[in-house]
């Protein structure tokens, strides 16, 4: 028996929209994010799969992504999981693009700023990814997580064949069998493109 699980990376902030890091600042969801996450919602209700539950790493801006989705499919919010944070980016949260290279040239990302490495997030987002399956059984989980934590969830289990920058209120699909894990969908953001009611062009 297959196991789905939904991954959905949260709505645009206001320092997503200035181009500043979050890490795991705590910021809110803007209005434009909270826009992005009802078209997802209303997008789910339509969606091929059905899922029972949603569970969200607890900073605000993907806890508030999570329960307009949870409240317009009808589905039970649990607990947060810790393990779906975000990378923390230490002294680097909060800055702008111009900031970062002022500061620390353009290799900041190379120095040791406090910042999780890609290894260490990597075996932290696929061991939680796992937990959760694992916990839920037979249960199909959509998750709502951030950016940094999706891209090298998706390269540890798939690694060049899923690469790059993963937009706001992006929507994907794992399928887990006993083969192990497989894409259904990836980064995919239709819902936002369409303003009105769409129908799906692809079966899932």
């Amino acid at each position: 028996m297959s196991q789905i699980i939904g991954l959905v990376r949260h709505g645009l902030t206001d320092w997503n929209a200035q181009g500043k890091i979050q890490g795991q600042t705590d910021i809110p969801l803007n209005a434009t994010g909270r826009e992005q996450a009802r078209l997802l919602s209303e997008r789910l209700v339509a969606e091929t799969y059905a899922f029972d539950a949603i569970i969200s790493s607890g900073l605000g801006r993907a806890e508030e992504t999570a329960r307009i989705i949870a409240d317009a499919l009808h589905i039970p919010l649990l607990m947060p999981e810790a393990g779906l944070r975000e990378r923390a980016y230490g002294q680097v949260e909060g800055t702008t693009p111009e900031e970062r290279e002022s500061r620390w040239g353009a290799d900041w990302r190379h120095m040791e700023l406090g910042q999780e490495h890609d290894e260490p997030l990597r075996m932290r987002a696929v061991q939680t990814l796992e937990t959760i399956a694992k916990r839920h059984e037979g249960k199909n989980i959509l998750l709502v997580t951030h950016g940094s934590w999706l891209a090298q969830l998706f390269m540890a289990i798939f690694g060049d064949a899923l690469q790059g920058h993963i937009a706001n209120l992006s929507y994907s699909i794992l399928e887990r069998t006993g083969e192990g894990w497989h894409p259904l969908l990836y980064n995919c953001t239709k819902h936002m493109q369409l303003s009105d009611a769409f129908t799906l062009q692809r079966k899932l």
